[in-house]
């Protein structure tokens, strides 16, 4: 490892330490509005080709949650035959919501002129996701993303005009669990160099 500043070290240590944190491990702590806003304004930091700036996000937290959790629910049972239907899953589904401090909606507003291609849109939405969950990282907030098909393919539930689509949820929460090192095969591995 080639030797690094202070600075560098902190943004390496944030990456290498961002995880998938599930709501199971959650507990009550609220994530305080202005910390919201924090992350959502890391978000917007993100590269934008051609500053389409694509990304939207719908905060869902307080009451909220508990309609996300009935809609969910509801999508769910209505998505199975009722020989299919399984109760854990149904209440996996319906409390994920529920243990978070907020849950963030992820979508995309494709430029309305079509000046890049729509995978660069979809490639800038997801490094705004990025930003955000290393930003919750360094806060110690817990996060997911997670892609329920139930918003992807409904998204009546977040009312979202037209040219835009919902990618999934961002989970949040504080968790008092401690989190195992990640792991990673060498990158090494994934590199071909050209050198001439």
């Amino acid at each position: 490892m080639p030797e690094m500043t202070p600075e560098q070290e902190v943004v390496h240590n944030l990456i290498r330490s961002r995880r998938s944190v599930f709501p199971h491990a959650y507990n009550d702590k609220p994530i305080p509005e202005h910390i919201i806003n924090y992350i959502l304004e890391a978000g917007n930091w993100a590269p934008t080709h051609r500053l389409t700036e694509p990304w939207r996000y719908t905060v869902i937290r307080g009451e909220g949650l508990k309609r996300l959790s009935d809609f969910l629910g509801d999508a769910y049972k209505n998505s199975v035959s009722d020989d299919k239907f399984s109760e854990i899953k149904f209440k996996k589904t319906t409390q994920k919501p529920l243990k978070c401090g907020c849950v963030i909606a992820i979508c995309m507003q494709r430029d309305p002129e079509l000046s890049i291609p729509e995978w660069e849109e979809i490639a800038s939405m997801a490094m705004s996701v990025q930003n955000m969950w290393l930003t919750c990282t360094s806060y110690n907030i817990g996060c997911y993303w997670s892609s329920p098909g139930s918003i992807i393919g409904n998204p009546s539930f977040l009312n979202l005009p037209e040219g835009q689509q919902c990618y999934g949820l961002l989970y949040m929460g504080y968790s008092d669990h401690e989190l195992q090192p990640g792991k990673r095969t060498p990158i090494g591995e994934k590199i071909n160099w050209v050198d001439a």
